[in-house]
């Protein structure tokens, strides 16, 4: 990614990555038809989640990043949460919030994030309730958060450039 893209031209970049993982995923999905897949079908199945789960990271660490210039110091996403409740946008800190939280389990596995997103009323997306249920398989399609949901990758990059805006217009 160009460093001379801004925000919204690099989310763009990503989301055109992020769809050809999204349609392959539904694709091997339509394919299998709920029956159980071949080893190479899973396989493909666990990579495209995989580079899913690589492009969700990077387009949230790279908005973290441009955006980090719009505070003194300590960690971003708290404190973008807390400006956006102070100016009434608690509808959008919250997706932030979920979106973070999401994103730091893809990044560091089970922890405080894992567990806030589990006592998160209300989840925007898939979180697996216990370690059991991805043991359960040999190597399972999707870790804690399940980015190959539908909407998974568009509700992140419309919450980051909705906060973008908000960040940039202020």
């Amino acid at each position: 990614m160009d460093a001379s893209q801004n925000l919204p031209e690099l989310v763009a970049a990503a989301q055109v990555t992020a769809k050809a993982s999204t349609d392959r995923i539904a694709e091997i999905l339509d394919h299998l038809d709920g029956r159980t897949g071949s080893e190479a079908q899973m396989e493909d199945l666990r990579a495209a989640t995989v580079e899913l789960e690589a492009v969700a990271v990077d387009t949230y660490t790279l908005f973290e990043a441009r955006m980090q210039h719009h505070f003194k110091r300590g960690p971003f996403s708290r404190k973008l949460k807390a400006l956006l409740l102070d100016n009434e946008q608690a509808d959008l800190a919250d997706r932030v919030h979920q979106h973070y939280l999401a994103i730091n389990v893809l990044k560091h596995g089970i922890g405080a994030s894992y567990r806030a997103l589990l006592a998160t009323p209300n989840c925007l997306f898939g979180v697996k309730q216990s370690v059991e249920e991805i043991t359960d398989e040999a190597r399972p399609p999707a870790g804690l958060v399940d980015v190959s949901v539908p909407g998974f990758f568009a509700g992140l990059t419309a919450t980051v450039l909705e906060a973008y805006e908000f960040l940039e217009n202020r």
